[in-house]
This record gives C-alpha cells, sequence and structure tokens, in this order.
C-alpha cells in the first residue's frame, strides 16, 4: 500500500533509525488492523444511530403528556396545565394554599387517557400573573369570578371537578353559579361544612372575629416554611414517600415579594367562605351533583367528619378515607387516581 511503502521509503537508511524493516512491516500491519476496526466501528455506531432514529421515529401517544399554557381574563394571565384529548370529558382541577397546579403533577397523567384535565393557578399563586394588592382585591369571590371567566374562556360547557383545601370554596361558587355545567364534584379535602374544621384553627379564627395589625401577624406564621414542611406537607405522610419537591416549589412561591400580604389578605377573607356553607348546602340538596370525597384522614386542618357530612345533603356521596396527610396526592396520586376512575365512569355510565 502506498502508506506501507512510504514508510520503507523514508526507512531504508536502518543503521541511521535503528528500526529494521520487519519492525516497519509490523507497525503498517497494525496500522490498517487499526484502521479496520475503526471503521468496523464506525459502521456500526452508524448503524446503531439509524436503529435509535428509528425507535425515536416510533409514533408515540400524547394523550399523558402535560401541555403548559396562559389565558388572559380581564387583568389577570391564567397560567395552567393541561392534558388529555380536547374531546374528552373535562375535570377541571383547583389547587389550595399554599400549593398551585403543580400538585397535580402525578395525577394528570394518570387520567389523561380517559378525561381532558385542566389546571389553573389561582391569583396570587404559582405562575399566574395578577395586579398587586390594591389595584386587584384578593378575596375568595375574586377567585372564583376569574375562574369562571377563564372557563368560559376556554369553552367549556360541561366539566367535572376536582377541588381541595382553598379550591373548595372557589369551585363551590362556581358549581352554584353553574349547576347545568357541573356533571360532578371531586372533593380531595376540600372541606364545606363547620364538622370538618380541626382545633388547630384558633389564630385564624381570632383573626376573622377581630382583624387587628397584631392578629394579622399572629397569622404569619402559617406562611413559614417550616409550617409549610412539616405541618401542611409533613403531618400524617409517609416520609418515605413524601417528595420534597411540592413543599419546595411553595416555599419558593411565598417567598416572592408580596406573597404573604395577598396570602393575610385570603386568611382574613377565609371567614367569607363560612359564611357562604349555607348557599353550598342548598346547591347540594337542590341540584344532587354526583360526589367523590377522597380524604387524607390525617389532615391536621380538615378533619374526616368534614367528608362524611356531606352524605347529609348527598346521601349518595361515595366517601373515602385514605392513610394520607393533607396533601395526599403528593403520597397516594395512583389511589386517589383509581377512586376518580371508578367514581367518573359510573357517574358517565348512569347519565347516559
Amino acid at each position: 500500500m502506498a502508506h506501507t511503502d512510504a514508510l520503507i521509503a523514508a526507512t531504508t537508511d536502518n543503521a541511521t533509525t535503528g528500526i529494521s524493516r520487519r519492525t516497519l512491516l509490523l507497525a503498517s500491519c497494525i496500522g490498517t488492523a487499526y484502521a479496520l476496526g475503526a471503521g468496523a466501528l464506525g459502521a456500526a455506531e452508524r448503524s446503531n444511530t439509524t436503529i435509535a432514529t428509528k425507535e425515536t421515529a416510533m409514533p408515540i401517544d400524547d394523550t399523558s403528556r402535560v401541555s403548559f399554557h396562559t389565558q388572559q381574563v380581564g387583568d389577570v394571565e391564567v397560567f395552567y396545565r393541561e392534558a388529555g384529548r380536547q374531546d374528552a370529558p373535562v375535570l377541571l382541577l383547583l389547587h389550595g394554599f399554599p400549593s398551585a397546579s403543580h400538585m397535580f403533577r402525578d395525577l394528570m397523567p394518570l387520567l389523561a387517557d380517559r378525561y381532558r384535565l385542566i389546571a389553573p393557578d389561582l391569583p396570587g399563586f404559582g405562575n399566574t400573573k395578577a395586579p398587586p394588592r390594591g389595584q386587584f382585591d384578593y378575596t375568595f369571590e375574586n377567585l372564583y369570578k376569574v375562574i369562571e371567566s377563564f372557563t368560559e374562556a376556554l369553552g367549556l360547557a360541561s366539566y367535572s371537578m376536582y377541588v381541595f383545601d382553598y379550591g373548595a370554596p372557589v369551585g363551590f361558587r362556581l358549581a352554584a353559579a353553574n349547576p347545568h355545567k357541573v356533571s360532578a364534584i371531586i372533593s380531595q379535602n376540600g372541606n364545606a361544612y363547620l364538622e370538618g374544621f380541626s382545633d388547630q384553627w384558633g389564630q385564624w379564627q381570632t383573626y376573622w372575629r377581630e382583624p387587628t395589625a397584631a392578629n394579622r401577624q399572629a397569622c404569619r406564621g402559617s406562611l413559614s416554611p417550616q409550617t409549610i414542611r412539616d405541618w401542611q406537607y409533613g403531618t400524617g405522610a409517609d416520609p418515605s414517600k413524601l417528595s420534597p419537591d411540592g413543599y419546595t416549589l411553595d416555599i419558593a412561591y411565598m417567598a416572592r415579594p408580596g406573597a404573604e400580604e395577598i396570602q393575610l389578605d385570603l386568611i382574613l377573607d377565609y371567614r367569607s367562605n363560612v359564611a357562604a356553607y349555607p348557599r353550598f348546602h342548598a346547591y347540594f340538596r337542590k341540584h344532587q351533583p354526583p360526589l367523590l370525597a377522597v380524604w387524607g384522614k390525617h389532615d391536621p386542618a380538615f378533619i374526616p367528619p368534614g367528608a362524611q357530612a356531606y352524605r347529609k345533603d348527598l346521601p349518595k356521596a361515595d366517601v373515602h378515607l385514605l392513610d394520607a396527610g393533607h396533601f395526599a396526592l403528593e403520597t397516594h396520586a395512583p389511589e386517589i387516581a383509581r377512586y376518580i376512575g371508578e367514581f367518573l365512569s359510573r357517574t358517565f355510565k348512569a347519565s347516559a
């Protein structure tokens, strides 16, 4: 080969170079073998690349993929997550305090093969952009109005609702105002009865009765990283199943400028939800919406009697207690998804 001849020609004076013709031929053979091996390896790599490309090109079912969007509602830009087919029955997911739509991150892929799931961030939470205090009144009535307009902007003619914590009084206002649109309700530690309050509400209730600066300050401890992590998330939860992702993000949201004052406004206005309970009960009695109450029984804020109380106005309510805390989805998303799937399947069959 030309490469071998050149090497031999360049080294004809063996006395000078100290390298024999045999050595040069051996080196040439090694070089040729290396080149052949490299070529084979390159061919194998190209072959593997082709296989990987073919695998990548295989069709993928996108129904379980979560997408992220915004919808303008007046002065509020509502951020929301969505998964599932556009033509599937809608399940509206309303989060609680101090969280946002990320609390549904594990649930949505588990139900997206059957339902269109839509999870907005409420004003003052998560990635929804709303005017500051003074330009927007952070009350539960206004949160409900934004979500009502949000559903109208998306053209949601009918939907089931999953309500949790703060999402419950928002969702029940929505349902009472639009009973013809609500197909079913899933309440996961979403309270609507006095029986559901634990004995841990003392500071908030004092603030409701006497909204002084001192009582407002006393409620600030509810917003601390330790309270969010250890009390709201940690109480009654199996630590080996409790991911730090949820509470870490909630703590980060709470640390944003102005966030604490917005939350203290909503803590004060929570008394309006208690005042609205009779209206919610009247809606339940009149319209008898199918309801599933799936409850973390170790919730330090909303105790199991709150789940069972739904049967006072909805005798057919389906009630399940889980060995979980307040944020039951953090540890029991598969179990809750199964209950929801079975419940909605029965509900839709009965209405067909």
